[in-house]
């Protein structure tokens, strides 16, 4: 059954659908999803769940966030980024998280790149919002409106592949452009909608 494109919870808010009746979905839709988190911390957290999360729904990742926090070290690039192939072994042990080991070891690996990205003075956060959409469209009014892959996206992806990246394909990197609010795909009728739509 296909869920609505607006859904009204049991609060009475009227919110994106995809959230179905999840209490923790909910939570992540009003607080987090499409807020700015402008940290490096943060932005290559964001990039490692979104990678994890390839292939699975958001809600499995949202709800071992903090298995995966504690697992990856608050995800502080500096640390996971001399995680080492023993770790990684007993990563592939933790059922906290998502024990992929080409997903593991792309996080450690990213992590790498984060570092010396930093070590030369540039910034994930600048690099990841250079490409924000410079103009938006009108707001989506039904799911099947809000695209899985943009050009935009698809340019991101290209560049941090370029970079050595891994786990980064336009789909996934179209999810953090919306999680991390370069795109505002509310739909019409949202109460986090700009303006109700």
């Amino acid at each position: 059954m296909a869920r609505p494109d607006i859904a009204i919870g049991a609060d009475g808010v009227a919110r994106c659908g995809w959230i179905g009746s999840d209490v923790e979905y909910a939570r992540y839709h009003d607080e987090e999803w499409g807020v700015p988190f402008k940290t490096e911390r943060d932005m290559f957290e964001k990039i490692c769940l979104e990678g994890f999360q390839a292939g699975l729904s958001w809600i499995t990742i949202l709800r071992r966030r903090e298995s995966f926090r504690h697992a990856f070290a608050n995800f502080d690039p500096h640390v996971v980024s001399r995680f080492d192939h023993a770790r990684v072994d007993e990563l592939m042990l933790n059922t906290g998280i998502i024990r992929n080991r080409a997903k593991i070891t792309a996080c450690i690996e990213n992590a790498t790149l984060v570092v010396e990205m930093l070590r030369r003075g540039d910034s994930l956060v600048d690099l990841v919002w250079s490409f924000a959409p410079s103009a938006t469209g009108p707001r989506p009014t039904r799911l099947d409106d809000v695209p899985a892959v943009t050009p935009d996206s698809l340019e991101l992806s290209t560049e941090l592949r370029r970079r050595g990246f891994r786990f980064v394909g336009p789909t996934t990197m179209y999810a953090l452009m919306q999680s991390e609010g370069l795109v505002d795909d509310h739909l019409v009728g949202c109460h986090r909608a700009v303006n109700g739509g």
